[in-house]
C-alpha cells in the first residue's frame, strides 16, 4: 500500500508541490556582536519578485517581533547540561521586552546575502538597536542561573503599501516564516570540544589562514557564558572580535582559543572565588592538546586573558603556570587580593601583565582587587606590567546617548568593552602604545 506521502507525491506532482513549496515568503535574520552583546540589526525578507533599488522605503513594511524562551530540542547531552543549568525553563524570565514592533531605520534592495543591489527579489530591513533595547537582542541572561541564553525571536513583517516589481505589483506580504540566521563574525569560529580529568570543556577556536608560525590568543569568558554552548562566550562580550582583521593585524594572523566553563571558572574546591578553580588542571589540558594539535602555533607566543570570572581564571594560570605564557591582560579580574601570597606575587611579576579596570566597577571594586595587587607587583620589581584604569565605562562610538545627550554609560564592570576595541593605551618608552601592539610584542 502507498503511503499517505508517496500517494500525495503522485497526485499533485513534484514540480508542483515544489513551487508551491517556493512561494512560501521567508526572512532571515542577521546576528552582530556589539559592545553590549549580540544584537539582530537587520532583516533578509524574500519578497518572491524582482524590484529595482527604491522601490520600497522604512514604511513599507512593519516588523514585529516575538521574544521567548526555546523549547529545548538538542540531543540527550546537551539537554542534559542545558537542565542542568537551567532546571526551571518554564520559570526562566525575559529580561526587558518580550514582544513589539521594531523601528525601521532603513530599507533597500539586496540579494540573499543583505547585499545591496541594484535589482532582486529580497529587501534588508535595518533596524534600530542599541545597549538598552532588549528587542533586538537575541540573548537573554538567566537570573537563576546567572548565564546568558538564545532566546527564540519570532519576527512577523507585514507589508504596509504596495510595491512595484519588475512585473506586476507586491500586495499584502505577510512573512512569519524563518529561513534561519546568518551569523558572520560567531561563525568564523569553529566549536567542539574537549574531555580531560572527567570534565568536558566546550570551546571556540579561530584559525588563521596560512602555513606561518602564529601566537595564539586564549580568551576566558566572564561569570554569564558558562555553559555547553560555545557560541555564547562570543557572542555575549564581544569575543568574536579577536577574529576581526583589525585586531588580527597587529599579530599578523593569530590563532584564538575561547574555552567555556561548564558552571564558572570561579568554582573553587571549597567555595566560590576561593582561589582555586575546579576547572584549572583541564584548562590547561585543553590548551596544550590545542597546541599539540597546530603544529604552526609559536609557543614563545601564547597570550591568555579574560573578563572577570575569566580575569580571576587568568590570575590563577599565571600564578601556577608562570613559565607557560608571553603575556596576560585580565580585565575587572575577581581574584580578591587578600587570596593573593607574597609568593603568588613573586611568580606572577615574571609574566607581563596589562591590567584593566574601571573606577565605578561595583562588582569587584578595583581597591579590592586589582589596585592592590598592581601596587604589590610593581613594588616586588615587576618589569613589564601595565595598567589602563578608566573613570567609569561609556559609549565612545558616538552612536548611543543617554536622555540628557551625553554618552550612553555602562556597568562599570563592563571595561572588556575598552578591551575588544583596543582603547587601552599605555605609555611606554615615551611612546603611546595600544594593549593589541603591547601583547603583539611580548615574547617568552
Amino acid at each position: 500500500m502507498l503511503s499517505l506521502a508517496a500517494a500525495m507525491l503522485l497526485s499533485c506532482g513534484v514540480t508542483a508541490c515544489a513551487s508551491a513549496e517556493s512561494t512560501v515568503p521567508t526572512y532571515r535574520t542577521v546576528t552582530e556582536v556589539h559592545d553590549w552583546g549580540a544584537a539582530i540589526p537587520r532583516i533578509i525578507v524574500d519578497l518572491g519578485k524582482n524590484v529595482a533599488a527604491g522601490a520600497i522605503d522604512t514604511d513599507t513594511f512593519k516588523v514585529y517581533v516575538k521574544r521567548s524562551v526555546p523549547q529545548v530540542e538538542a540531543d540527550k547531552k546537551a539537554r542534559d547540561m542545558y537542565q542542568k543549568l537551567s532546571p526551571s525553563v518554564k520559570d526562566t524570565k525575559i529580561l526587558g521586552d518580550m514582544e513589539g514592533y521594531r523601528e525601521v531605520t532603513k530599507a533597500y534592495v539586496a540579494d540573499a546575502n543583505g547585499n545591496a543591489v541594484k535589482k532582486g527579489r529580497y529587501c534588508v530591513l535595518e533596524m534600530k538597536i542599541g545597549p538598552a533595547l532588549t528587542l533586538g537582542s537575541p540573548l537573554n541572561f538567566d537570573v537563576k542561573t546567572m548565564h546568558n541564553d538564545w532566546v527564540r525571536c519570532e519576527y512577523t513583517i507585514t507589508q504596509e503599501k504596495a510595491i512595484s516589481a519588475l512585473h506586476g505589483k507586491i500586495e499584502g506580504l505577510t512573512v512569519a516564516k524563518s529561513a534561519g540566521d546568518i551569523r558572520p563574525s560567531i561563525d568564523a569560529f569553529k566549536f567542539s570540544e574537549a574531555d580531560h580529568d572527567g570534565i568536558t570543556l566546550h570551546y571556540a577556536s579561530y584559525e588563521p589562514k596560512g602555513v606561518e608560525s602564529y601566537p595564539l590568543i586564549i580568551w576566558l569568558h566572564g561569570m554569564g557564558e558558562g555553559g555547553a554552548d560555545p557560541a555564547i562566550p562570543i557572542a555575549a562580550n564581544k569575543a568574536d572580535r579577536f577574529a576581526d582583521p583589525a585586531l588580527q593585524v597587529y599579530f599578523g594572523g593569530a590563532y584564538v582559543l575561547v574555552p567555556q566553563a561548564p558552571t564558572f571558572w570561579m568554582d573553587g574546591f571549597k567555595s566560590f572565588g576561593d582561589g582555586t578553580s575546579k576547572y584549572e588542571v583541564s584548562l590547561m589540558e585543553l590548551i596544550k592538546e590545542y597546541v599539540a594539535k597546530h603544529k604552526n602555533i609559536d609557543t614563545n607566543r601564547i597570550y591568555i586573558g579574560g573578563d572577570s570570572n575569566g580575569g580571576y581564571m587568568t590570575m590563577l594560570m599565571i600564578r601556577d603556570y608562570p613559565d607557560y605564557f608571553a603575556a596576560a591582560f585580565p580585565t575587572c579580574e575577581a581574584l580578591r587580593d587578600t587570596l593573593i601570597t607574597d609568593s603568588d606575587i613573586q611568580k606572577m611579576k615574571e609574566t607581563p601583565i596589562w591590567f584593566t579596570a574601571a573606577k565605578t566597577d561595583k562588582v569587584v571594586p578595583p581597591v579590592e582587587y586589582v589596585l592592590p595587587t598592581h601596587n604589590r607587583l610593581l613594588v616586588a620589581g615587576a618589569k613589564n606590567v601595565q595598567m589602563s584604569f578608566f573613570d567609569d565605562v561609556h559609549d565612545r562610538t558616538g552612536l548611543y546617548q543617554k536622555e540628557d545627550g551625553t554618552p550612553f554609560e555602562y556597568n562599570g564592570h563592563w571595561s572588556w568593552i575598552y578591551v575588544y576595541n583596543n582603547e587601552c593605551i599605555s605609555t611606554i618608552d615615551g611612546r603611546q602604545v595600544t594593549l593589541m601592539e603591547w601583547l603583539a610584542a611580548q615574547q617568552r
